[in-house]
């Protein structure tokens, strides 16, 4: 029998904690209705705000949202209470892989088979623009079939991040882990970074130590700046060869997550269907089969015959229907304070941004474009708090695939919601693929 005190939502018994960082707090948690296990994490509201995280906390839900792999935890839903912010996620059973190579090197087979599921999900993420930033074998988990799944993007990047130079500025991760270009503080390439750290896991399980370490920090980095490490004598001499292409401080020379994938070692024990549609030419239409890699690298891709047609490239967005439980907007204010809604859309910017200027066209508003992916409608009447001001930005989440958000700036809030209701929502309708809150119908 449940104890009441333990039941979040109605939905999930929390039990024992599993783990715990600074803000946030991991317990192991019961689906009620389903008795599947979960993994909640909890994160203070108050510390979240105060240490300026909102962003990164938004950022976190809305990718783990987009990504559906069967090496990357799967992420449920999120909910929150005045005080807290829950995230409801797969429970992988068998720990860290941390916990693993903290015993010792692992056996060739082993390191390479997580290597390989690692590069798989790293190499999922790269294709639709998202880069973790913080691979290290704390944040890869194992189920209870010791398959590998990468977890906590809490540091993760979109491309929409990146400046005009086309390069992240943003120095994060963990040291030893850590790119040289990272640490440069010159900026970098999101994948080029993944990679290296990629690298430096496999050499930890491979070694049973890190390529880089010294009490010093300072000379820790110099030795990541010049790549200065040294295989063991008992490291097979393909694994040496893939490790010094990967460990190169030179991210412009540095091995691509594509030529790793076709690597000799890296490929040994994969089956045909795994190099014909992971290496090859992503335009090439998926094959039939759900699993390319067995157990160890799986995308999922969508059947034949859909009820309705999803837009090109979504073949892995099964989750970005953006029902009640990805609402960020809830988080952080309250339901009745809501100024800012969002919706998706399978159009290009450049008609979603035609759309919208149509729209305020016919709405007698001002347009004000800031540039091709923002703009700001005014209404030139003034209204009981003054002029009603929206600004609209357009993220694009692929190609064909973007996450717009609607934001009253200035004005009353009734005559932004009456508008929003009987105009704009109406008038977007045939662009829109679901608006975030609501079921795709």
């Amino acid at each position: 029998m449940e104890n009441k005190e333990n039941i979040l939502m109605k939905k999930y018994d929390v039990g024992r904690l599993l783990g715990q960082g600074s803000f946030a707090k991991v317990y192991y948690g019961r689906n009620l209705k389903t008795g599947q296990s979960v993994a909640i994490k909890v994160i203070d509201k108050e510390k979240v705000l105060k240490i300026g995280l909102v962003n990164q906390t938004k950022r976190e839900i809305s990718v783990m949202g987009l990504i559906k792999h069967e090496n990357i935890i799967q992420f449920y839903e999120v909910m929150a209470t005045k005080t807290k912010i829950f995230f409801v996620m797969e429970y992988a059973k068998g720990g860290e892989l941390f916990h693993k190579v903290s015993m010792g090197k692992l056996k060739e087979d082993i390191a390479r088979k997580y290597f390989q599921q690692l590069i798989c999900a790293v190499y999922f993420c790269h294709r639709r623009g998202v880069y973790h930033r913080d691979l290290k074998p704390e944040n890869l988990l194992l189920d209870e079939n010791g398959n590998l799944k990468v977890s906590d993007f809490g540091l993760n990047a979109l491309s929409k991040s990146k400046r005009r130079d086309g390069l992240l500025h943003t120095t994060c991760g963990t040291p030893a882990y850590v790119a040289p270009e990272v640490i440069s503080r010159k900026g970098y390439d999101g994948a080029k970074a993944d990679i290296w750290s990629c690298g430096v896991i496999l050499f930890v399980m491979l070694a049973g130590y890190l390529p880089f370490h010294d009490s010093n920090v300072i000379e820790m980095y110099r030795k990541i700046s010049m790549a200065e490490y040294k295989c063991p004598h008992w490291f097979p001499p393909e694994a040496r060869r893939l490790l010094s292409r990967i460990l190169d401080s030179n991210p412009h020379t540095r091995i691509s997550i594509d030529r790793i994938m076709e690597n000799v070692w890296f490929r040994k024990g994969l089956n045909s269907n795994y190099a014909r549609t992971q290496v090859g030419d992503t335009e090439k239409p998926p094959v039939e089969t759900d699993e390319v890699l067995g157990s160890s690298c799986c995308e999922t891709r969508p059947k034949k015959k859909m009820e309705f047609a999803r837009p090109l490239s979504l073949n892995a967005f099964d989750i970005i229907s953006l029902s009640t439980g990805f609402d960020l907007s809830g988080l952080f204010v309250d339901d009745d304070q809501r100024d800012e809604v969002q919706f998706t859309s399978a159009k290009p910017a450049s008609h979603i941004m035609s759309k919208l200027e149509e729209i305020a066209y016919h709405l007698k508003l001002k347009v004000k474009k800031k540039d091709e992916e923002s703009m700001r409608l005014e209404m030139s009447k003034e209204g009981r708090n003054g002029n009603l001001t929206v600004d609209v930005e357009i993220f694009e989440i692929t190609s064909s695939f973007h996450y717009v958000e609607v934001k009253k700036r200035d004005g009353d809030t009734m005559e932004y919601r009456k508008m929003l209701k009987r105009n704009i929502k109406p008038a977007l309708k045939e662009i829109v693929w679901a608006w975030q809150g609501e079921q795709h119908q």
